[in-house]
């Protein structure tokens, strides 16, 4: 039997992306450079508890982007955008300076989209609105029942 893994997250990133470039060929740094992002990015749940007091509770991912993805994370991606992610969960270890095993385990992308930018207000005083609001007017059909 074939396992599935698959992650689709919504959230808010922490921090901005951090970029590092690696060579492609690691015996050869002439060879093209490899960019890997990472970020942090927070998901929100909220529920009630016995008493009916709204409780909030806050995830963290670590995602990690690679390639063309991780050029597109380093020149859009700021924090606190609001981002939707899939990818898939990676777990890697190493050791540590004191010898110890340390693991991780992160969100590697295969996607994502910009749902919200509210760090970057003067993209929509260079256009004059939200852009969603070009497309997305009286006569525009809705979009029905959404999976999440």
């Amino acid at each position: 039997m074939v396992g599935v893994n698959k992650v689709i997250l919504i959230g808010n990133l922490g921090k901005n992306p951090d970029v590092v470039a690696f060579p492609q060929d690691r015996h050869d740094e002439s060879t093209n450079m490899v960019k890997k992002a990472s970020f942090p990015l927070a998901t929100t749940e909220y529920r009630k508890n016995k008493a009916g007091e709204r409780i909030e509770q806050t995830e963290w991912h670590n995602v990690v982007c690679w390639r063309t993805l991780a050029e597109i994370a380093e020149k859009i991606l700021r924090k606190g955008t609001q981002i939707y992610v899939e990818g898939k969960l990676q777990t890697r270890s190493w050791e540590d300076k004191d010898g110890n095993k340390r693991y991780i385990t992160e969100v590697v992308a295969d996607n994502f989209t910009v749902l919200a930018n509210k760090n970057r207000p003067e993209e929509l005083a260079d256009h004059g609105q939200d852009p969603l609001s070009t497309i997305l007017t009286d006569e525009t059909e809705p979009l029905g029942d959404l999976p999440f």
